[in-house]
């Protein structure tokens, strides 16, 4: 059974209006992250300027676009990921922490415009992420 796409005009316009309204959107993403998981936070003690972390929300979004898209590099990239981040000293179980964090961020930022079509097509895409291993 081949997975549930999600509707690619809409992550697209989800992307849009976060940039429109936040900006970039990593400090957010990051806040919720280690309010939800403190322990993570420690793991970033080296990225005093929040390089790191930019770079991680930007390979995110890059394989976002790749998956609403081609499709060709998004998998490879979650997956080569996943293996790293336990070298890193990620928890077992918590890598896909980010991507819940990324999704309660991006509803605080567009509050009221986060429909269910949103909400449906985001979970798919949230749900393709985190089945990959």
């Amino acid at each position: 059974m081949t997975p549930q796409r999600p509707d690619a005009e809409t992550i697209f316009h989800v992307l849009q209006r976060v940039a429109d309204v936040a900006g970039d959107p990593t400090s957010l993403i990051y806040a919720r992250l280690f309010a939800t998981h403190p322990e993570l936070e420690p793991l970033f003690a080296m990225d005093r300027d929040g390089g790191v972390r930019a770079s991680m929300v930007q390979t995110s979004i890059e394989c976002i676009l790749d998956h609403v898209g081609p499709d060709l590099t998004a998998t490879n990239v979650i997956s080569a990921a996943r293996l790293h981040h336990q070298g890193y000293g990620v928890p077992d179980g918590l890598f896909d922490a980010y991507w819940a964090a990324m999704t309660e961020a991006f509803q605080d930022i567009l509050t009221n415009e986060w429909t269910p079509d949103i909400d449906r097509a985001w979970r798919t895409l949230m749900a393709a992420f985190t089945a990959v291993t």
